[in-house]
């Protein structure tokens, strides 16, 4: 549930700063909904009025990814930097520190999990669905490089072999760069089959008709 506060003051300017060290945040993380305007009163002696606002603490997308990644490595005794940039509905999370390579785990399958596990969290209670991009090392653009490297590999032995090349098991990201990566290909086409998690990516030789 969203934290919510009433504040008063003189002013509303003045009650909502009252709320916002209240709640120890910026006036862009709360919705501010006025409750009563300020009324001098009668001759600015009777029937005097302060401003009232309610305060709603919004749900911040960076705030519980940064405080449930610190639980989580805190628990596995990894000491680790976490930095996030929100950008159009998308979060970015970089992690630095000296054993990153527990956290990337067999073809990333590990932060594959935890970048899982952040966007449960995180859009438990958002309106707007937030996608979660989860990296350390540059792992991301590594192993897309590596994918790409691939798929071009395997296109050529598909053409030179005549014949059907089926890749390993991917998530549905990697599968895309594969399908990205060869959608203009003049020889071959792709597609994925089978069930997760052991759905692939299939390379076939166009037909030359």
């Amino acid at each position: 549930m969203n934290k919510i506060v009433t504040a008063t003051g003189k002013t509303v300017d003045e009650a909502i700063n009252s709320g916002l060290l209240e709640l120890g945040v910026t006036k862009e993380q709360v919705e501010v909904n006025i409750i009563q305007v300020p009324d001098s009163g009668f001759m600015k002696l009777f029937g005097k009025k302060d401003a009232i606002v309610e305060m709603t603490l919004k749900n911040d997308p960076q705030e519980k990814a940064r405080n449930f990644l610190t639980d989580v490595f805190n628990a596995m005794k990894i000491p680790c930097k976490i930095t996030t940039n929100l950008d159009d509905k998308v979060l970015f999370i970089n992690l630095e520190g000296e054993n990153m390579g527990v956290l990337i785990g067999r073809r990333g399958q590990t932060l594959d999990s935890i970048q899982y596990l952040v966007s449960l969290v995180i859009n438990r209670e958002l309106e707007e669905y937030v996608r979660v991009v989860l990296d350390t090392e540059n792992y991301r653009v590594k192993r897309e490089k590596t994918l790409e490297a691939l798929g071009e590999k395997m296109a050529g032995k598909a053409v030179y072999y005549r014949k059907k090349m089926v890749l390993e098991p991917m998530n549905p990201s990697e599968r895309r760069v594969i399908h990205a990566k060869l959608q203009n290909h003049p020889k071959v086409f792709t597609y994925s089959e089978g069930d997760e998690p052991y759905r692939h990516v299939v390379i076939q030789v166009k037909d030359r008709n």
